[in-house]
């Protein structure tokens, strides 16, 4: 026999009530023609048997109920309870992720409660909006049960409940925006808004559930007017595509501007460090000649005339030579001529 310490066993007056009844029954079986049929007292055995082992997935805890009253939540593994349905085991999945979807149905669901028929889905996803239009709102909601006695004893029909307390909440965000912010714009904000104030309901009806996701799929206008609300959309798109054009030429033009600018300024910068710096040395050169010329007038004068001479004559093709002293003109010198030429 289980410990009575250890989960899903035996209690000690239940397990000395089941020895009184074997030995009643080893009693009953030696008692001749007016026993019970071996084979029916098998088939009891096996049948209590069958009934009192269980097992828990994985991703699952069992809540245990003695006719009817709360005994324990046992983990998962291998079980043993009360045969003959004395003991009822209901298995939870609060590892799972569930979900339920509003507006669309996923096609071979287990979950009752994950979706509604055509008809009824198709109604719960008409909403108004703020600005009095009409949109179609399709959404996801992604929960995980994370207290299984209160998900199963505190409201009925858990599943329903949050079917109810989803559609409220997302009637009221819907109903707080334009139709353009519910078609465009204010999708993540919607989403948002709609989980925390669903979580919010889900504790204060004390439901054991954990909201982790809610996720808008189709937003779609009503069927007599969603051509317009299409043209208005591709009209937003286009919209949208030539100020990104825009902005892309913008970040390809501007920066080129502003390295040109960079450059025509540096340039500008050093071109004016150049001068300055050629003139403060033409100055300098200007003060240490005039020091010369001072102590030296006509030296430095004939020097100064040898040099231009030095750097003026080289680059005349022809050159005629006037004497001074009588004003007259020297005979012709070819000086291009190279030494060792033929005049």
């Amino acid at each position: 026999m289980s410990s009575p310490n250890q989960p899903g066993g035996i209690p000690p007056d239940m397990e000395n009530l089941v020895l009184e009844g074997t030995d009643r029954l080893r009693r009953v079986l030696g008692g001749g023609s007016g026993g019970i049929p071996i084979p029916l007292v098998l088939f009891v055995l096996f049948v209590c048997a069958w009934t009192a082992i269980y097992t828990v997935p994985s991703d699952s805890v069992a809540v245990v109920q003695r006719f009817g009253r709360y005994i324990e939540t046992v983990p998962a593994g291998l079980h043993m309870r009360l045969p003959l349905g004395i003991d009822t085991a209901t298995i939870v999945p609060v590892k799972r992720q569930l979900k339920q979807e509003f507006g669309f149905t996923t096609p071979g669901a287990m979950d009752p409660f994950q979706s509604r028929g055509s008809g009824t889905g198709r109604r719960e996803t008409q909403m108004v909006t703020g600005d009095l239009n009409a949109a179609l709102v399709e959404w996801v909601v992604q929960y995980r049960i994370s207290d299984p006695v209160k998900f199963l004893f505190e409201v009925r029909e858990p599943g329903e409940t949050l079917r109810y307390v989803s559609e409220s909440v997302m009637r009221e965000v819907v109903g707080d925006r334009t139709v353009d912010e519910v078609i465009t714009i204010g999708r993540q904000e919607i989403e948002s808004e709609a989980l925390v104030k669903m979580q919010a309901l889900s504790t204060r009806y004390v439901m054991g559930i954990s909201i982790d996701q809610v996720q808008l799929k189709n937003i779609n206008p009503p069927v007599p007017v969603q051509e317009s609300f299409n043209e208005v959309n591709q009209a937003q798109q286009e919209k949208e595509k030539l100020i990104n054009e825009a902005r892309r030429d913008y970040n390809k033009v501007i920066p080129l501007a502003e390295g040109e600018k960079d450059q025509r300024i540096r340039e500008a910068d050093g071109y004016r460090l150049k001068r300055i710096n050629e003139a403060e040395g033409d100055v300098a050169r200007f003060n240490l000649l005039l020091a010369e010329y001072t102590k030296a007038p006509e030296v430095t004068r004939r020097r100064i005339y040898v040099e231009t001479l030095q750097e003026v004559l080289p680059g005349i093709r022809s050159k005629i030579i006037i004497d001074e002293s009588t004003r007259s003109v020297l005979p012709f010198l070819n000086l291009d001529t190279q030494v060792g030429e033929q005049p």
